[in-house]
This record gives structure tokens, C-alpha cells and sequence, in this order.
């Protein structure tokens, strides 16, 4: 939809920015972006481009984290058997394989267990606990859950299990009364805080590199299922999350790791190919995240610590196959779901439904939703289980925090939880149309009757004659982008749109020709899902178009593309 313009930042970049940019090598306007995005000397910028390991914050700067590593190490001297807890997303599932392999690493077995999302839902169960003390676990770590899992980790405790909880979803008012509990929402803001499940799970087994007794691994080749998990899980980019992920991104390209390679391959690149945070999020990451959503996480797990690519490359086919099978119940239910929302377009808040939609897809739909339409947007559904409750899942749009418009209704709901933009409910049938009323009376009051227009915020305007490969290769130096830091986008001057043409299974995206008409300079763009509204009308036309210059790869040949964000005329 038509966004409003803004720059990234109203002040001005200062007047020493030639001179940063020349102590930092790199053009003025790297500095400029820099500077928008609140870096304002070179030492903070030198740091941004040059990320390095040593940078780290010391794992004790995560609150609970020493404590966690020797209640563990000293169950482990105390000859306890350790089991891991997960979850059934790719975050989950990566931190249950930093775990298991450093242990590997460092001669000890480790049990686990990662919840089937059909069976068992999300986070920890009394059955599933009971299942791992019945194998001779008595030691019990969590990872990327348990933080709201009061009577889980009171059942392991009765049968004389030590427990430690680490997670990063925020706490609610009551801990569990774990041994020691770990989680960077549990201080009061800090370098750590943004952490996703895999990134505590990998201080973690920093922290217990030291204190176990032998020499210490080397853990650098677990930083590839850290950038996958963080990348996967949409966390801030910024801070250790940004050291994890480029550094987990080299080692991502080495390709070591065998179900990594055959991973890789099956998304269509080569093995030693050089990825950036957006490539595995939309194309390795989902390959694991379906198996979590249609049910078996085991597999995702199994390729990751599998150990050769002959083991590894059939069980990445297998994933790829699920994953094909999960893109068509997605736009299934898309279509379902977004002629549901066209009906609804005087609701502020969107609250959607049908029984048969499926659980572990509705929230990527929701996600659709809420972008095409601008408004918080809650799908949910009737799986089979007795308990007979409506499970739901939710995204929202920066202007609105989910999980406070959640905790607004929640005498009407079974559970809730989650974060300001994704969540997760259940609630009674009976009790849908009470949720649909109050959620969007509770929109309303927090951001008005008439829905918002989204912002784009802009890093600069850009000529044609200055976008080549120089350019492009030192705006990979902000890499790698996502939530916290955005790729830059970019204005034209006005320009004519030379060609227009469909592509895509069913024509949904645009690829234009730009035309600087002062220099000649003429350049590609795409727009993706953009086919309704950028259509045939514009060609022969001049306006101003938002983007981001891309380096295209495509068959091996270099070239500049332009992805598009928006236009006016």
C-alpha cells in the first residue's frame, strides 16, 4: 500500500563526514546512513562494519547466566544424566543442536526433547518431562522456553530433577521455581537483551567451556546454527546479535557443516555460497521451520547434526518436499483468510477465523494480513485435541504492541503469549466473537478508528549515475539487515518508466525499466506482489520510485537490479 516518506533521520549528517568516511574508507554516504541510524563516532562505526568476536559481551552480563552454568556443571560433576528441552521452531531447534554438539564436542551424551507441535503444543509438558526422567535424565536445560512453564518445572522437580530454565521471552509475574533461570528480559536493559534463544544458548556454552573440567572446544563452528536461529527468529540485528550473525554468516558460507551444505543445496545455491541474512531467512530458514510447523522438528534437528552429506542431503530433500507442501496450505489459507479481511475492512483490529486452517501456517498468514492491510491481525483455528480450545496466532504493525492488546482481553482468553509484534492465544469457542468486539474496541483506543498509513523511512536521494558496484559492494558492508537494522532505501529523482512487465506462477510481480531521462541511465526493478497496484497504466509515465540497488546474482552474471519499495507520482 502507499506508504508516507520520511526521512530516516531529520537532522543532518555533520560536517566532518568526509573525514570519517575517509578514516573508515568508505564513501561520505556510508557514513550518512551510519549516522542516521544513531552511530556518531567512528569508533561505534568502525565496530558496525567490522563486527568482530572479540567484541562480545562477557556471558555474565546475561542475567541468571553464571548461575545457570554452575548449577550445570556442578549436576554434571555430581554424575547427573542431561537432557535438553527445545521447541519446534528454528530458533528452538538450532539451540537444542548448539547444545547437544557442544557436549558432543566435549565427550558427554546428551538426551532431548522437542515437543511436537500437533501433539504437544508449544513449551515444556508434564508428560514429556515425566518421558525424560523414565530415560535417566536428571538434569534438565531448557532452552528457548520454560520461562512460563510453572508447573513443568515443578513436576521435574518432585522427581529430583535439577532444572535450569533459559529462555528470552519475556517473564511473566511468577518465575518457575527452576534451580537457576536465565533470560536478558529478566534485567534491567542491556547489552544482551535482545538475544534470541540460540544466541543464550550459545553464552551458555561459552560459560561452560570454562568451567568444565578439560581443555576448552573451539565453539566458533556452532556460530552457523546461531545466525540461522537469530535469523530465523527476528530479533534486532543490532549489538551481539549482529557480532553472532556476521560472523555465523562466514561460517555459513564455508559450509562445514554437512546438513548445512545439503541445505544450501536444496534451496537452490551452491554449497560455498556467500548468503546474506535476508537469503536465509526466506529460503533456509523456512526449509527447517516446516518441519517444526507440520509436526516432526526431529527431522530439521537430525539434518543439523547430521554427519556426513550423504546422511544429511536425503533428510534436506525430505525438508524441502514438507516445506513445498507447507508454501501450498500457506496460500490456501492466504486466499481464505485475506477475502475474510476484505469483509471485515471497518475493523481496526482483525480477528480471523475457519476450524480447518492450520495451526503451525496461520501466523506466517497473519503476517500477510497485517501487511497488506495495515492493522494488527489475529488468525486462529480448531485443531483436534480434547481440550477443545481455539488456538491462535497473531502479528502486528510497529505502531501497536500485540502482546499488551493481548493482556487487555485477557479474561476472554485460555492463554496468551508472545511479544509486541507476533503472539500466540487460546481461547474458548464460545468466546470469539467477545475477542473479535474487544480486541478492536482496544485498537481503536490505542491508535484511533481510521486505519494508519505506513511509513517508509528514506536513507537519501539517489541518482542513477551514482548507484555501480563500488556503491553496492560497501552497502554489503551494513549487512546483515533485518529487524533494528533495515536495508537502505532510497529515493529517484523523478523518472520514466521505459518497460513494465508480469512475472511470477500467476503475474503477482512487476519488473519495470527505469529511465533517468537528464543522463540516459536506464536500470531494472522489480516489485514484488505488486501487480494490483503498480500496474500497465504507469509505463510511459514519470514518478518517484523508493528502493534498494541490489547486486543481482542471478545465473552467476553480476548486474544491478532495484528492488522496489514504493512510488508516487
Amino acid at each position: 500500500m502507499p506508504c508516507i516518506w520520511k526521512p530516516r533521520n531529520e537532522g543532518t549528517a555533520p560536517s566532518s563526514a568526509s573525514a570519517m568516511a575517509e578514516e573508515l574508507n568508505v564513501s561520505p554516504l556510508i557514513v550518512e546512513i551510519l549516522w542516521n541510524r544513531g552511530l556518531t563516532d567512528v569508533g561505534e562505526m568502525d565496530r558496525f562494519l567490522s563486527p568482530l568476536l572479540r567484541h562480545m559481551a562477557n556471558p555474565a552480563e546475561v542475567p541468571g547466566l553464571t548461575e545457570a552454568a554452575e548449577t550445570i556443571a556442578r549436576g554434571l560433576d555430581e554424575g547427573r544424566q542431561l537432557a535438553v528441552w527445545g521447541d519446534y521452531d528454528v530458533d528452538g531447534i538450532t539451540a537444542t543442536a548448539v547444545i547437544k554438539e557442544f557436549f558432543a564436542l566435549r565427550g558427554r551424551e546428551v538426551l532431548h526433547h522437542l515437543p511436537n507441535r500437533m501433539e504437544e503444543g508449544y513449551g515444556m509438558n508434564v508428560p514429556g518431562v515425566e518421558a525424560l526422567h523414565a530415560q535417566g535424565a536428571t538434569l534438565l536445560l531448557t532452552v528457548d522456553c520454560g520461562i512460563s512453564d510453572l508447573a513443568p518445572v515443578a513436576r521435574a522437580r518432585e522427581l529430583g530433577m535439577t532444572v535450569v530454565v533459559t529462555d528470552h521471552h519475556l517473564p511473566g509475574e511468577t518465575l518457575p521455581e527452576a534451580h537457576a533461570v536465565c533470560d536478558p528480559r529478566l534485567g534491567e536493559g542491556g547489552s544482551c537483551d535482545d538475544l534470541a534463544g540460540v544466541g543464550v544458548a550459545f553464552m551458555l556454552v561459552v560459560a561452560l567451556n570454562r568451567l568444565l573440567p578439560g581443555e576448552p572446544v573451539d565453539v566458533r563452528p556452532l556460530l552457523d546454527l546461531v545466525a540461522l536461529g537469530t535469523i530465523a527468529d527476528i530479533v534486532r540485528l543490532t549489538g551481539q546479535n549482529r557480532i553472532l550473525v556476521k560472523n555465523g554468516l562466514l561460517v555459513i558460507k564455508e559450509a562445514r557443516r554437512p546438513g548445512m551444505a545439503a541445505l544450501k543445496v536444496v534451496s537452490d545455491y551452491a554449497r560455498q555460497a556467500e548468503l546474506g541474512a535476508g537469503q536465509i531467512g526466506f529460503h533456509l530458514a523456512p526449509r527447517i521451520n516446516a518441519a517444526g510447523r507440520m509436526g516432526d522438528p526431529e527431522k530439521a534437528l537430525n539434518l543439523l547434526l547430521a554427519k556426513d552429506f550423504d546422511t544429511a542431503m536425503p533428510i534436506a530433500e525430505e525438508l524441502d518436499a514438507i516445506n513445498m507442501e507447507r508454501r501450498r496450505q500457506e496460500q490456501e489459507i492466504a486466499d481464505e483468510a485475506l477475502a475474510q479481511a476484505e469483509t471485515m475492512r471497518r475493523m481496526a483490529g482483525l480477528v480471523l477465523f475457519a476450524d480447518h486452517w492450520h495451526p503451525g501456517i496461520i501466523g506466517i498468514v497473519a503476517s500477510r494480513v497485517a501487511e497488506k492491510y495495515y492493522r494488527p491481525t489475529m488468525l486462529l483455528c480448531a485443531p483436534d485435541g480434547p481440550e477443545g480450545l481455539l488456538k491462535g496466532s497473531g502479528r502486528s504493525i510497529p505502531e501497536f504492541n500485540l502482546h499488551d492488546g493481548l493482556a487487555s482481553v485477557a479474561d476472554v482468553l485460555a492463554g496468551f503469549g508472545g511479544h509486541a509484534q507476533a503472539a500466540g492465544l487460546s481461547l474458548k469457542p464460545e468466546n470469539l466473537a467477545v475477542l473479535r468486539e474487544r480486541f478492536n474496541d482496544h485498537v481503536i483506543e490505542t491508535l484511533g478508528a481510521e486505519p494508519l498509513t505506513p511509513t517508509l523511512k528514506l536513507d537519501h536521494e539517489l541518482a542513477f549515475s551514482n548507484i555501480n558496484n563500488t556503491l553496492l559492494k560497501e552497502l554489503e558492508l551494513l549487512q546483515p539487515f533485518g529487524m533494528g537494522n533495515p536495508e537502505p532505501v532510497f529515493a529517484t529523482k523523478p523518472v520514466r518508466v521505459a518497460e513494465h512487465a508480469l512475472f511470477g506462477r500467476e503475474g503477482e510481480h512487476v519488473k519495470l525499466v527505469l529511465e533517468d531521462e537528464t543522463t540516459g541511465t536506464k536500470l531494472p526493478g522489480k516489485a514484488w506482489r505488486m501487480a494490483d497496484t503498480l500496474t500497465r497504466a504507469v509505463h510511459g509515465k514519470t514518478m518517484r520510485f523508493a528502493f534498494t540497488p541490489k547486486i543481482d546474482r542471478f545465473r552467476g552474471i553480476p548486474s544491478i537490479d532495484l528492488r522496489i519499495r514504493d512510488w508516487i507520482f
